[in-house]
């Protein structure tokens, strides 16, 4: 039999005095507390913020664009159908060290939280002691000379009754900022993502640039040697071959600053993978073709922001917990009051330890109110408020922020296919002037000068084409990051939103 055990079972001798009146009292005091505890906390309820909303997109109606769905937005890499894109992405999303350092915040937030709901549960602390003692022969009592052993075992419960809701309150600050966690995780997680594939298509767009340069360069010593030829021959002059060799070192100029956005991309994609600079160097270095996407503009709304971009969702669970700090602060205004318990075991002998006469208890209410502190309480309060109204207007600068972003992103997305289509076609009509140029040429119709400029167009328009390819898919990325794609998009509801036409 444990020492619970025994005291639970060994019925207690009837006091010399009846107790009944004590009871009576104590149990009153402790139900009236047990009572107001329920009555509704201090403090302002937290309402979800009003937001108005323009009702949909301002470009999103473009004749040449494919709807977008909104749940492809949750995994919307895989849109490119790249695979060495997808691992990239999947593999930043377990090592990435910002990832790592999100998710120890929302641990700790997570424990936080356990923290502050403790604090609404009894506590109880268990003690046991042993102390001897002996008094001194030379001070004259009725005791002197002599020993003293003191054995001692007890439980000692307190459980603050949160009458005006100040426990509540902290509670309900601790679980908002939680939530700020997870939502600050998820806004991490799709900057990463984004950051991840826009480095990635600069990769590919630098490297087919260089491969493309490359070829042009071929192109170029063809030319050159062509002017050479005449030049032996008689049928061309210094002058053709110096501008030929000219348009061909020139053209070399620009591989060293493509080759050095490739080896920089590389690296930057290891660092968001948590990977010393060269740990992707043998991976990416072979070139790959830069992967296409049509056209495509969202189908969402603009009040789906509030519930896709976790930027905002982060934001509205700031402004959760900034209120209920409010109702954490009013509540230092009123008194606290506590319940406690103390039971336990006492004697001078451990053979009669667990016996009934050691027993020894106490239990009643406390109050504890700070009648008097300088205004510490209020100022703080006014402080609270003032965090609060701060918080507020940054929810509502950060709706508009992502309304500014999602927009600038859609239209940067449509002028940039409108210039690739354009390019498309100015590629197509200066490769018929480089064949016309080059046949004149060799009729003797014009000079070696048409020539070298209408290849130098080509080769100018064929860049700007791949760089406007390159940059199309970024700004696609740029579209996905502003909608909040890149992760799965949960049930909660939204905060309260008013759509304006």
């Amino acid at each position: 039999m444990t020492v619970l055990d025994h005291f639970i079972h060994e019925r207690p001798p009837r006091p010399a005095r009846p107790t009944f009146w004590r009871w009576i009292l104590a149990g009153g005091a402790s139900a009236l507390l047990v009572t107001l505890a329920a009555c509704a906390p201090v403090g302002p309820d937290y309402q979800p913020p009003q937001q108005e909303l323009p009702a949909s997109w301002s470009h999103s109606d473009t004749a040449s664009a494919q709807p977008l769905p909104a749940e492809k937005l949750d995994r919307w890499w895989t849109l490119f159908d790249d695979p060495t894109l997808t691992s990239l992405i999947e593999r930043a999303n377990r090592a990435n060290p910002d990832m790592r350092i999100a998710a120890a915040r929302i641990v700790q937030a997570r424990a936080q939280y356990r923290v502050t709901s403790a604090a609404q549960l009894p506590g109880v602390t268990a003690q046991g002691d042993y102390s001897s003692s002996r008094k001194s022969a030379n001070v004259p009592s009725s005791s002197s000379g002599s020993t003293q052993d003191l054995f001692q075992v007890n439980f000692d419960a307190t459980w603050e009754v949160d009458v005006f809701g100040g426990i509540r309150r902290a509670r309900e600050e601790a679980e908002a900022r939680f939530g700020a966690a997870l939502e600050n995780g998820s806004a991490i997680r799709i900057s990463l993502e984004a950051e991840v594939a826009r480095n990635y298509l600069t990769l590919r767009g630098s490297q087919e640039r260089l491969a493309t340069s490359l070829k042009n360069i071929d192109i170029l010593q063809q030319t050159l040697e062509l002017a050479q030829g005449r030049f032996a021959s008689g049928l061309g002059n210094r002058l053709e071959v110096t501008q030929a060799e000219t348009q061909l070192n020139l053209s070399k100029a620009q591989l060293p600053s493509l080759q050095n956005t490739i080896g920089q991309t590389i690296q930057r994609l290891a660092l968001l993978l948590g990977l010393p600079p060269q740990g992707l160097t043998s991976e990416l270095t072979a070139s790959q073709p830069l992967p296409q996407l049509p056209l495509l503009l969202p189908q969402t709304l603009p009040s789906e922001l509030l519930r896709r971009r976790p930027d905002i969702r982060q934001a509205e669970r700031e402004l959760a917990a900034a209120t209920a700090a409010v109702g954490v602060a009013t509540a230092e205004l009123f008194p606290h009051f506590s319940l406690t318990a103390l039971i336990g075991l006492q004697s001078n002998h451990l053979d009669n330890l667990l016996s009934t006469g050691s027993r020894y208890w106490s239990t009643g209410p406390a109050v504890r109110w700070s009648l008097f502190n300088g205004g510490q309480v209020r100022a703080n309060i006014d402080l609270q408020q003032g965090r609060r109204e701060e918080i507020q207007a940054a929810y509502k600068k950060t709706v508009l922020t992502a309304l500014n972003e999602t927009e600038s992103a859609i239209l940067a997305l449509v002028s940039e296919a409108q210039t690739r289509a354009a390019l498309v076609t100015a590629v197509t009509t200066s490769q018929r002037a480089v064949e016309l140029a080059s046949g004149r040429y060799r009729s003797g119709l014009t000079d070696f000068l048409e020539v070298l400029l209408s290849e130098r167009t080509l080769f100018q328009l064929q860049d700007q084409l791949l760089l406007s390819q390159q940059q199309t898919a970024v700004n696609m990325v740029a579209l996905f990051k502003a909608l909040g794609g890149g992760w799965p998009l949960d049930t909660e509801p939204a905060p309260a939103v008013t759509a304006t036409p």
